[in-house]
């Protein structure tokens, strides 16, 4: 729903900032018959509000909270475009997604080790199965496995929770069977180390040492060990991909991996590798509401920019307006 609040602010603000350029006017006196003044009264009544502008609990206002409007209008429209873009999807219709550096990356990574003979490392992250970006880790896993039984290499999976490990286990196997070679499952090269975080961060710099993995991948959540993990790993001269949608974390993943997936290029290579039809409406739809909310902005802008010396507003009054006050 990041996406909704989103657009639901920027429609709040292009909302307010276009009422700068007419204003509602000051109460005239009872024999008043202007037009602005009788549309006003108006819609007054029909949301529920008084002379000064308190709901009155009557009109709309008994029975919608008028103020959430925006925020409702944001909801209607990313359904709208879910469920358009879902349709497509489903209906074989090509949703395009541009190709991101990280995925040849991922690939190359797999053929080098399989060239030197040493395994691939695959961390999924240290965040439990609930987390979204521990559950996008578990389909891109899917497709490392598929790829290392075809290429008849080792696959490594260190997981910190136990409940992770039964779900990486299963990403694993199907990617195997994906492949069409079940026996290059290993069930042991899937491993529960630890449930604390650095005690697991400790065992996975212990199998970058130990087993000295040509290619090491980094998918999922992390945090304080992010640092630890990468300089391990480049210390052992393997090749790295790192991606998480953490931005705290992505500063020490650039600094020491060849190739990093930075933000919501993390969901994108997961909808692109499974071609799953509600991630690709999900990714288009996000797409096309980061549009609207720009579009809008820039309306937002233009309008408050007009609004400025007319009738003697000032900048003040503009900021106060968008403010709410």
């Amino acid at each position: 729903m990041t996406l909704c609040s989103t657009l639901a602010l920027v429609l709040h603000l292009a909302l307010a900032t276009g009422g700068v350029i007419a204003p509602k006017p000051a109460p005239q006196a009872a024999d008043d018959t202007s037009g602005a003044q009788a549309a006003w009264d108006q819609l007054d009544a029909i949301k529920g509000e008084g002379a000064d502008g308190e709901l009155t609990g009557e009109g709309l206002s008994a029975w919608v909270d008028t103020e959430k409007v925006p925020t409702l209008m944001a909801i209607v429209v990313f359904g709208l475009l879910m469920f358009v873009y879902q349709r497509k999807a489903k209906a074989g219709q090509e949703i395009s997604i541009r190709r991101i550096a990280g995925l040849d990356a991922m690939d190359e990574a797999i053929g080098r080790a399989t060239e030197m003979g040493r395994p691939v490392l695959y961390v999924p992250g240290i965040d439990e199965i609930k987390e979204i970006q521990t559950i996008y880790s578990m389909m891109i896993l899917r497709h490392v496995a598929r790829k290392t039984a075809e290429f008849g290499t080792d696959l490594i999976v260190p997981v910190k929770d136990s409940i992770v490990l039964t779900f990486a286990e299963e990403a694993v196997k199907a990617g195997c069977m994906d492949a069409g070679r079940p026996d290059a499952f290993v069930k042991d090269n899937v491993r529960y180390l630890s449930n604390e975080q650095f005690a697991y961060c400790a065992g996975v710099a212990g199998i970058m040492a130990r087993e000295k993995p040509a290619a090491n991948i980094m998918l999922g959540m992390f945090f304080a060990e992010s640092l630890i993990l990468a300089e391990s790993g480049f210390m052992t001269g393997a090749i790295q991909v790192a991606g998480t949608a953490k931005q705290h974390q992505l500063p020490f993943f650039v600094a020491a991996c060849d190739y990093t997936i930075i933000g919501e290029e993390y969901f994108a290579v997961t909808a692109y590798l499974t071609r799953e039809p509600n991630l690709l409406a999900t990714i288009r739809t996000g797409d096309f509401t980061k549009w609207i909310g720009i579009t809008l902005l820039i309306m937002g802008v233009v309008l408050a920019t007009k609004a400025v010396g007319a009738e003697g507003i000032t900048w003040a009054d503009v900021f106060l307006r968008l403010a709410g006050k």
